[in-house]
């Protein structure tokens, strides 16, 4: 215990230093604006990474035995217990109100990991699309691959495509499908490299769901930037952003076929790159239509904070001490046929 502490208080000092105040004061200024009040809670958990939580999503294809005991020993209890509109009984994940996190474990070949460690939160989009047995599913962005790994404790799509432009972070997407999923059922999934503006034209109402977790203004880590420099040039790429995002989402709804669904999901509080570029696409694309996710966000409502006053299709996830999950965006769509 007393390691810990030590510990505890070498990393408060250590993480304190390297906050960027230049991302700070510009989150200061919109998000102040943007969040009213709820916006200086919210900054103290951000700012504050020794009190930021983490869950575990259990591996359905590998067992770990006494894990789930040893978890319990932890304080850590299985989340959404509430019945949820879609909550599929091999999708189980752990939280705990203490912060702090369990041990990773390391990538070996050949051998499943038991449980991804992940920010609860983003978990929401994964049960927002609602996957089922024997769907063609299309994850848009999908590195790193947790909601790739998580929608897959879900169901067994008919087809699985995880697309990753970035070729690093494609390599990345690819392990940890390695570390995950087993060989039958890699077999069934296809990692691709293409640029996710140009799915829609490649292959054009193919998918029966679709989630696209847009490249976004990661908020967390963009206040721990430790180059000053590199902070300003992302605050000043920030205002192209949403642009990049609405392609996106245009290119996905373009690969959806009609009656399918899509669910869009971002990390950032900023408005800009979430309900603006949801109005953008529901404004622009007739043969699209919100889809009410409230029922959902009522079943979760024990374990998250939502921004009050969005509209039913979207819910904004807010981080607060106990509960310091998100920032997480989500909403969701749906195609229906042209007129």
């Amino acid at each position: 215990f007393f390691l810990s502490l030590k510990l505890e208080k070498k990393t408060k000092g250590k993480l304190q230093k390297q906050i960027c105040q230049v991302v700070l004061d510009h989150f200061e200024k919109q998000y102040t604006a943007e969040l009213g009040d709820a916006w200086s809670s919210v900054r103290d958990v951000l700012t504050s990474p020794w009190c930021w939580q983490h869950a575990l999503l259990l591996n359905r294809f590998s067992q770990c035995p006494g894990l789930e005991s040893s978890l319990a020993e932890q304080g850590y209890h299985p989340a959404f217990p509430a019945a949820l509109p879609y909550l599929p009984a091999a999708f189980r994940c752990y939280t705990r109100t203490a912060p702090g996190r369990f041990p990773a474990q390391k990538h070996q070949p050949g051998q499943l990991k038991g449980y991804y460690l992940l920010n609860a939160a983003s978990l929401l989009p994964v049960l927002a699309l609602e996957v089922k047995d024997g769907e063609d599913v299309l994850d848009l962005c999908a590195a790193p691959g947790g909601k790739s790994v998580a929608i897959l404790q879900c169901a067994c799509p008919g087809h699985f495509h995880c697309n990753e432009y970035d070729d690093l972070r494609s390599r990345w997407l690819e392990q940890t499908i390695e570390s995950f999923i087993p060989d039958p059922l890699i077999d069934l999934i296809r990692v691709s490299k293409l640029d996710g503006r140009e799915i829609g034209d490649l292959q054009p109402e193919f998918y029966d769901k679709v989630l696209v977790d847009a490249p976004c203004s990661n908020d967390r880590s963009w206040l721990f930037s430790a180059d000053p420099q590199q902070a300003v040039l992302r605050l000043m790429q920030r205002k192209e952003l949403s642009s990049l995002q609405f392609q996106l989402l245009r290119s996905a709804v373009k690969a959806l076929r009609p009656g399918g669904s899509l669910v869009y999901s971002t990390c950032t509080l900023s408005k800009a790159e979430n309900s603006d570029v949801i109005d953008l696409i529901l404004s622009s694309c007739r043969n699209v239509v919100p889809v009410d996710i409230s029922e959902m966000a009522r079943g979760v409502s024990q374990e998250f904070t939502f921004l009050s006053g969005t509209q039913q299709h979207e819910l904004l996830v807010l981080p607060e001490k106990g509960r310091a999950w998100g920032p997480m965006y989500v909403a969701k769509l749906k195609k229906v046929p042209s007129t």
